[in-house]
C-alpha cells in the first residue's frame, strides 16, 4: 500500500476527518487570502485618494534672479509632467470699492496672476460661487469685506503706476489657499499661520501691466512660481508612489540648482498615506493573526478528536507489519492531502470574498506581491496541516506502543504548560507590556522626526499577541481544574443536564477533560476573537463619525468672515430653512495668549452641549457637562488647549490676562479670565492652541456680540441637502460645509478608507469559526466517543439516559467556553483599542459593543452545538450489537 492509496481509502471510509481538518486548514488560507486583498485594496485606495487631493502636485518656486521663463520650458520639458503653467504673486498694500454709495477699504492682499485655462487644469484649485470663472475674480472674503461682486469696481493700492481699477468678473473659494500661498521651501515651522484675507485673481497679462513696474523697483513684493501636474501612474502602494514623487521633486531641485525649490505637495500627501498604509498593516496583523491561530486550533481540534481512532489504526497497521518508515509515508500523504486540499480551497475562497468584500480578485498590491501572498498564505495551509496532523501522528507512530495505543483507560498527566505556568506568564507579560506601552503613550506605527522612513513598533502590539495566547492557555487550566477537582459542585450544577446521572455523567467528564479541554479552548478563543473584532469595528464606526463631527463642528456649518457683519437675528433665519432643526450660534475671535495668537470660541453653556454633540473625550479633568458648568458658574471663566497649559504652566484658578481687538477701537484691549478647565478638542478648532469662554462675557469686554459661526442641526433631511438650502439663503458670504464632506476628508486617510469590507469579513469569519468551534469539534468529539456511548447503552442505559452525557458535555463547552471566551475577549478590545490610539482621532471615550452582532455569534454557537448533541443523540438509537460491530 503506498501513500496514495492510504488517503483514497480515508476519503472512501472516513471522509470527515480529511474534509474536516481540510476545512480547517481551509479557513485559515480565505482569511489570509481576504485579509491579502483588504490590505492591497485599502493601499491602492489610499494612494488614489491621496492624488485626488491635491490640487496642484507641484509649486515650484523661482528663486530672485533666475528666468522664469527658462525655468517654465525646462520644468515642462521633463518626463512624467503634464501640465505646467505659471502663477506669479504680488504683494499690495490693500484693495477698496465704492458700492451702493458707500466706499470699503482693505488691509494688506495679494495679488495673483493666473494664465489662459488655469482653472480647467488644476480645478481643485479654484471653485466659482458667482458670475465667471474667468477674468478678474476675488476671493470669497474679500469679496465679502468689500462687499462687492460681479459687475462691480475695484481699486487696487500700492502698484507701480498707482492705484488700478479693474472690473470684477466673479467670485470664487480657494479650497487649497493653505498650500497655494505657502512658503515654499520653507521648513513646517515656519509655514505661514494662515493664507492672506484679501486676494484678487487676475488674467496673467494684467498682472504684468499692474507689478512689472514693481518688479524692478521693489523685486521682494514679487515672485514666480511655475505650477504642474504631473503623470499620476505610480504604485499603488503608497510607500513606493511617495518614494517616486519626492525622487521626482529632489532631482529637479538637483537638476535646476540655484533656479528653483520645489513644494512637493504630492509629495507631502503621499507622506501622510504610506503611514496610514502601516496602520492597514497593522489591522492586519491584530485582527487576522489570531484569526489565522484560531483556524490551525480548529484543525487540530478535528484531528484531536479522531486520535484515538487514528492510533488504533497505526496499531492495527504495525500489527500487520508495517514498518515506521512506510507509517511516515501514510502520515506524510494525508497531511499534504489535507494541507493541499485546504489550500487550494481557501485561496479560491479568499479570492471570492475579496472580490464580494472589497472589489478586488488581488492578494497584492503588484503582481509580485500577489504572488508571494498567494504562496506564503499556501505555505501556511500546509503549516497548519503539517503542526495539526503530521507532528501528533508522526509522534505517536514512533513512540507509542502497540499495546499503548490499543490500552482505552489511563490517568492523564497535565499539559507541561500548565504545570509550569506558561498561561499565568504570558498573562503577566501581556499586562506589563499594556503598562509599559501606555505610560509611555507609545505609539504603533512610529514616524521619527527628521527621519524620512516610518515603520511599526511591534513591541506595542505584543500586548495583545501575549493577551491573546494567555487568555486561551488560562481557559484549559480553569477547564482542567474544574472538571479534575470540581467534585460535588461539578455534580450539582449537572444535575439540570443529567438528573440523577450527574455522578456517572460527572466522572466521565472528569476522565475526558483534556479532550473537553480542547474544545473549551478553541470555542473560548473564538469568542474572545468575535467579541475584540466587533468592539473593535463598532468603536472604529463610532469614532468615524465623532471625528466628521468634530472636523465640521455640526452637520452643517456656517462660517462668516472675520470682517463681515452678521445680521441681527441671523440663527432665527437660518432656523427658518426647511430641514434645519436647531441652530447654535458661535462666536470665532483671535486672542493674544501672551505672544501667541490663538483661536477664541464664545459660547453659550447652556445650549452648546447639545447643539454641537460635545464628547466627554474632549476634554481633561472632568466631563462635558462638568466643563460646562464651571462656565455657566463664572462669567470670566475660560478652557484652554493642553498645549497652552503646558507652555504657560498654568493651574485651576490661574488669572489669565488675554489681548482681544475690541470692536469700538478696533485696538487690543487686556481682559481678565481665570483659567476653568482643559479642552482637548473643540467643534471646528484646531488641534494645537485655542481658547473656549462665555459668549456673553466677550460680548460685554468687546462690545460686539456677533457670531462667527453658526452650527446647524439636520432635521428630516440629509445634511448635503440642508447645506444646500443654507448656501442659497446666506449667499457667496460665509463659507457652508456639511457633515458628508467632511467624513471623505476627515483623520486620516485610513479613516477615509472604507473599512465595512473588512468588518463583514472579518465578523462573518467569527461567526462561521463559532458555529464550527461549537458544532463540528464539539461533535466530532461525541462521534469518537461512541464507543462510551454503546457501552453505556449495552449495560442496560435508556436513550435519554445515553443522550444525557452528550447534552452535559455541549454545556460544559457552551458555558466554559462563552463565559471564559467572553471575559477575554473584553480584556483583547480594550488593549487592542488603546494599542490603536492612533486609528482614532479623537480617542473614544469608552468602548462600542455592538450587542445585536454578539447574540448572533451566541445563537450561531448555541445552533451549533444543539445540532451536534442531536446528531450525536442518534447513536443511542442505533443497535447496540450494530454500532460495537462498526467499532
Amino acid at each position: 500500500m503506498n501513500g496514495m492509496s492510504w488517503v483514497g481509502g480515508l476519503l472512501r471510509h472516513r471522509p470527515g476527518r480529511i474534509l474536516g481538518a481540510a476545512a480547517g486548514v481551509a479557513l485559515g488560507v480565505a482569511l489570509l487570502g481576504a485579509l491579502g486583498g483588504f490590505v492591497a485594496a485599502a493601499k491602492g485606495e489610499m494612494t488614489q485618494r491621496a492624488i485626488s487631493q491635491v490640487a496642484v502636485d507641484w509649486q515650484v518656486e523661482v528663486t530672485p534672479g533666475a528666468d522664469a521663463g527658462a525655468v517654465l520650458d525646462a520644468v515642462a520639458s521633463r518626463p512624467g509632467v503634464r501640465d505646467a503653467l505659471p502663477v506669479a504673486f504680488g504683494a499690495t498694500s490693500g484693495l477698496a470699492s465704492s458700492v451702493g454709495g458707500t466706499t470699503q477699504s482693505t488691509g494688506p492682499g495679494v495679488v495673483v496672476g493666473l494664465p489662459p485655462g488655469y482653472g480647467a487644469t488644476f480645478p481643485g484649485q479654484l471653485r466659482t460661487l458667482v458670475g465667471s470663472g474667468d477674468g478678474v475674480l476675488l476671493a470669497q472674503q474679500a469679496a465679502a469685506n468689500l462687499h462687492a461682486g460681479p459687475g462691480d469696481t475695484i481699486t487696487v493700492n500700492g502698484v507701480g503706476g498707482g492705484p488700478v481699477t479693474v472690473a470684477v468678473a466673479g467670485v470664487v473659494e480657494l479650497p487649497t489657499a493653505d498650500s497655494l500661498f505657502q512658503n515654499v521651501g520653507a521648513p513646517p515651522g515656519a509655514q505661514a499661520s494662515a493664507p492672506p484675507d484679501n486676494v484678487l485673481l487676475v488674467p496673467l497679462p494684467t498682472w504684468h501691466q499692474l507689478f512689472d513696474p514693481v518688479a524692478e523697483a521693489r523685486p521682494d513684493l514679487v515672485h514666480h512660481q511655475v505650477h504642474v501636474r504631473l503623470d499620476h501612474r505610480l504604485p499603488p502602494d503608497p510607500a513606493a508612489a511617495f518614494s517616486r514623487a519626492a525622487g521626482s521633486a529632489r532631482r529637479l531641485e538637483v537638476d535646476l540648482t540655484g533656479k528653483v525649490v520645489v513644494g512637493d505637495n504630492l509629495g507631502a500627501t503621499l507622506d501622510a498615506a504610506r503611514t496610514d498604509a502601516l496602520y492597514a498593516q497593522v489591522l492586519f496583523i491584530v485582527l487576522g493573526a489570531p484569526g489565522a491561530a484560531l483556524a490551525a486550533l480548529l484543525a487540530r481540534a478535528v484531528v484531536a478528536a479522531g486520535r484515538d481512532r487514528r492510533r488504533r489504526e497505526l496499531a492495527l497497521l504495525r500489527l500487520r507489519g508495517a514498518s515506521v518508515r512506510q507509517l511516515d509515508r501514510f502520515i506524510l500523504a494525508e497531511a499534504l492531502a489535507v494541507g493541499g486540499l485546504g489550500s487550494v480551497v481557501g485561496l479560491v475562497a479568499g479570492l471570492a470574498v475579496g472580490r464580494l468584500a472589497f472589489g478586488s480578485t488581488r492578494l497584492g498590491a503588484t503582481p509580485f506581491q500577489a504572488s508571494v501572498w498567494a504562496a506564503a498564505s499556501a505555505g501556511v495551509g500546509l503549516l497548519i496541516a503539517g503542526l495539526a496532523f503530521g507532528v501528533p501522528a508522526r509522534r505517536d507512530a514512533r513512540r507509542v506502543s502497540v499495546a499503548a495505543a490499543r490500552r482505552q483507560v489511563g490517568r492523564a498527566a497535565q499539559p507541561w504548560v500548565l504545570r509550569y505556568g506558561l498561561d499565568l506568564a504570558l498573562l503577566v507579560a501581556a499586562g506589563l507590556v499594556f503598562w509599559a506601552t501606555s505610560r509611555s503613550r507609545y505609539s504603533v506605527v512610529v514616524v521619527p522626526e527628521g527621519v524620512p522612513t516610518v515603520s511599526v513598533s511591534y513591541w506595542a502590539l505584543s500586548g495583545p499577541i501575549l493577551l491573546w495566547a494567555g487568555a486561551g492557555l488560562f481557559a484549559w487550566r480553569v477547564a482542567d481544574t474544574i472538571l479534575g477537582r470540581g467534585g460535588p459542585v461539578f455534580r450539582r450544577a449537572l444535575r439540570p443536564v443529567a438528573g440523577r446521572l450527574s455522578g456517572p455523567v460527572a466522572a466521565t467528564l472528569r476522565r475526558q477533560r483534556q479532550a473537553l479541554a480542547g474544545s473549551i479552548v478553541v470555542l473560548a478563543l473564538t469568542v474572545a476573537f468575535a467579541v475584540s473584532t466587533a468592539v473593535f469595528n463598532a468603536t472604529y464606526r463610532q469614532q468615524v463619525e465623532v471625528d466628521a463631527l468634530l472636523t465640521n463642528g455640526a452637520a452643517v456649518t456656517v462660517v462668516v468672515p472675520p470682517a463681515a457683519k452678521v445680521p441681527v437675528g441671523e440663527a432665527a433665519r437660518l432656523a427658518g430653512v426647511p430641514g434645519v432643526g436647531h441652530v447654535e450660534p458661535l462666536q470665532h475671535r483671535f486672542v493674544y495668549v501672551g505672544n501667541d495668537l490663538q483661536d477664541l470660541y464664545g459660547v453659550d453653556p447652556d445650549t452648546i452641549g447639545p447643539g454641537a454633540k460635545l464628547q466627554d473625550a474632549y476634554f481633561s479633568g472632568g466631563s462635558a457637562r462638568q466643563m460646562l458648568d464651571r462656565l455657566r458658574q463664572q462669567r470670566d471663566a475660560v478652557l484652554v488647549s493642553e498645549e497652552t497649559v503646558h507652555d504657560f504652566q498654568l493651574h485651576l484658578g490661574d488669572r489669565l490676562r488675554l489681548r482681544i481687538r475690541d470692536a469700538a477701537t478696533g485696538r487690543l484691549a487686556e481682559v481678565d479670565f481665570h483659567f476653568a478647565g482643559v479642552a482637548r478638542e473643540f467643534p471646528t478648532a484646531p488641534r494645537d492652541s485655542f481658547v473656549v469662554a462665555n459668549a456673553s462675557y466677550i460680548a460685554a469686554q468687546t462690545g460686539d456680540p456677533s457670531p462667527g459661526t453658526f452650527l446647524i442641526q439636520n432635521h428630516g433631511a440629509s445634511p448635503t441637502v440642508v447645506a444646500s438650502r443654507v448656501r442659497q439663503a446666506v449667499g457667496t458670504g460665509a463659507t457652508v460645509t456639511d457633515i458628508d464632506t467632511s467624513r471623505q476628508v476627515a483623520g486620516s486617510s485610513l479613516t477615509a478608507v472604507d473599512l465595512a469590507g473588512l468588518t463583514r469579513v472579518e465578523l462573518a469569519y467569527a461567526v462561521v469559526l463559532a458555529l464550527a468551534a461549537s458544532g463540528l469539534v464539539v461533535g466530532l468529539g461525541l462521534a469518537e466517543r461512541r464507543r462510551t456511548f454503546a457501552i453505556i447503552a449495552a449495560l442496560g442505559a435508556r436513550p435519554r439516559q445515553v443522550a444525557a452525557f452528550a447534552r452535559a458535555e455541549a454545556a460544559v463547552v457552551a458555558v466554559f467556553g462563552g463565559v471564559l471566551g467572553a471575559a477575554g475577549g473584553w480584556l483583547l478590545a480594550h488593549m487592542v483599542v488603546r494599542v490603536l490610539t492612533g486609528v482614532f482621532d479623537p480617542p473614544p471615550a469608552g468602548l462600542a459593543v455592538p450587542w445585536g452582532y454578539l447574540a448572533v455569534v451566541g445563537l450561531v454557537a448555541a445552533v451549533g452545538l444543539a445540532t451536534a448533541t442531536t446528531a450525536s443523540g442518534r447513536v443511542a438509537r442505533r443497535p447496540v450489537a450494530e454500532e460495537l460491530r462498526d467499532l
